[in-house]
């Protein structure tokens, strides 16, 4: 979804902050950062990942139908939307695929620090994470709604029923970001995994939570005691999920939109979520 240019609540738009040591990555000398550009580059290219037989993406796993954990013969397993558009993307290169699961708010970081070649985690391309990390073209446009305890969603029909309550919102998530726009800072409650959050708005520590749209009524379908505030739908026309990868990747993100093309061209794009949303509904 989870994680600047910041746009009113009113104006439909809204950016995520990220970690002030992500943003400070950045060379202002000229030499020394098209060396450290071009390194870059040869560390993320596409013969880097063939030549070690593997693409390592990192996620974070806790945002179904995105991507999450799951049984599978007995063993933990990380599946979802944005990990088979992974899996199709490290077949076309003929590399195994590797998931990293770990906390949003980190993933930059991972990506930065070479531990990951790229994130698929439903992440917004904002103008601040263009300044650290190149991004694929759009895959997939969001809005976001907040999740409220049952009962309590007919009486919450517009942000300024919010006023003064605590908002509950993934730690460096564009969630974030709308929250910090239109709310106290005081009033909001950033954690790194959503279910913390669900669970924090069942025992009233918070009093609503901002998430993707579709991962709010997977949570409302899977958790009782919760619903989705009526009429509070934010629409992010200028946002919408990204791949990221470091900076310089020019040939991996050539690669990576033509894979992201192809699965459109062939509507495989929309299979994966409705597959994902089943699976996450049987758990």
């Amino acid at each position: 979804m989870k994680k600047g240019i910041v746009k009113k609540l009113i104006a439909i738009a809204a950016v995520a902050t990220i970690a002030i040591s992500v943003v400070g990555c950045g060379s202002t000398n000229g030499g020394n950062a098209e060396k450290k550009e071009g390194t870059t580059a040869k560390a993320t290219g596409i013969e880097a990942i063939k030549s070690k037989g593997k693409l390592v993406v990192g996620t974070s796993a806790d945002y179904a139908p995105y991507e999450f954990h799951t049984q599978v013969d007995g063993k933990d397993k990380i599946v979802g939307f944005d990990i088979e558009i992974a899996r199709q993307f490290a077949q076309d290169l003929g590399v195994e695929l590797e998931v990293k699961d770990m906390a949003f708010d980190g993933l930059l970081v991972a990506l930065q620090a070479d531990k990951v070649d790229m994130i698929f985690s439903g992440m917004t391309p904002t103008e601040e994470r263009k300044q650290n990390a190149d991004f694929s073209d759009i895959y997939f446009t969001a809005t976001h709604k907040f999740i409220l305890r049952a009962g309590e969603e007919a009486s919450i029909t517009k942000i300024e029923d919010l006023k003064g309550k605590k908002i509950g919102v993934q730690k460096g998530s564009i969630q974030e970001g709308i929250a910090k726009t239109n709310f106290e800072a005081g009033d909001i409650k950033s954690l790194e995994k959503v279910p913390d959050l669900v669970l924090d708005l069942k025992n009233k520590k918070v009093d609503a939570v901002l998430v993707e749209s579709t991962v709010a009524d997977l949570t409302v379908q899977k958790n009782e005691g919760v619903a989705v505030a009526k009429g509070l739908e934010i629409k992010d026309p200028d946002g919408g999920c990204a791949i990221a990868m470091k900076k310089g990747s020019t040939e991996l993100q050539t690669e990576i939109n033509k894979t992201l093309k192809k699965l459109k061209d062939e509507d495989k794009i929309n299979k994966f979520f409705v597959e994902a949303n089943k699976i996450a509904m049987e758990q």
